[in-house]
C-alpha cells in the first residue's frame, strides 16, 4: 500500500505509526491496530489480568525465508525490538530479535545474505491468551525480551504483548475511577 505522497508507507489506524507496505499483518485490518490494554477501565486486580488483555493483534510477522535487512528494516521502521517468525500455517516457530541482527552484523554477515532462518532465536517462546500477567513478565525479564508473541492452541500467532503493555495495564488496572 502507498501513501498518498508515494513513500511507500501507509498510516495505520488509530496506532498512528508507519507501517512499511511489505509487512505481513495478522488477522486484522488496519483499523484493528490498538493494543487490548488500550480499553481497559480500571480498577483491577494486575495480577488477575490475562495476555489477552494486554495483547496486540495487529502483529508484524514474517517467514523464515525474509532476509535479515528486511527485518531490521520492520523493526527500525516499526520501533519494536523484534518480530516473530512464522511458518506457512501461522505457527510460530522463532523470533528475530535486535539482539539476533547484531549478533550476525558482528560476525561480519550482510543482512542481505542472511535469512530469518538462519539468525532467529528458534522454539517456542511464546505465551497463550490466558497466561498470567505475572508469567509473561517473567518470561520477558528471564529471557531478556521486550515482546513475546501471543499463540493459540494450534500454536498459531494470534497477537503479541510487550513490555510497555504490561506497564500501561499495571498502570490502568490501578488508576483510580472518578466518581461524581
Amino acid at each position: 500500500m502507498k501513501s498518498p505522497n508515494g513513500t511507500g508507507y501507509a498510516l495505520c489506524g488509530l496506532r498512528r505509526h508507519f507501517i512499511p507496505a511489505h509487512v505481513k499483518m495478522s488477522k486484522v485490518t488496519e483499523e484493528q491496530t490498538m493494543r487490548r490494554v488500550d480499553y481497559m477501565i480500571g480498577p483491577k486486580e494486575f495480577v488477575t489480568l490475562k495476555a489477552e488483555q494486554f495483547m496486540q493483534d495487529a502483529v508484524w510477522h514474517y517467514t523464515i525465508e525474509d532476509t535479515g535487512d528486511t527485518l531490521a528494516q520492520a523493526i527500525v521502521d516499526g520501533g519494536f525490538g523484534s518480530v516473530p517468525i512464522v511458518a506457512k500455517d501461522g505457527k510460530v516457530v522463532g523470533i528475530v530479535s535486535e539482539f539476533d541482527l547484531l549478533n550476525a552484523i558482528m560476525e561480519g554477515r550482510e543482512l542481505a545474505k542472511v535469512t530469518a532462518g538462519d539468525i532467529m532465536t528458534k522454539g517456542n517462546v511464546s505465551v497463550t491468551r490466558d497466561t498470567p500477567a505475572t508469567e509473561i513478565i517473567h518470561l520477558l525479564q528471564s529471557k531478556h525480551l521486550i515482546r513475546v508473541p501471543v499463540i493459540d492452541t494450534e500454536g498459531r500467532l494470534v497477537g503479541v504483548v510487550a513490555r510497555r503493555d504490561l506497564l500501561l495495564g499495571y498502570l490502568r488496572a490501578t488508576e483510580a475511577i472518578w466518581t461524581f
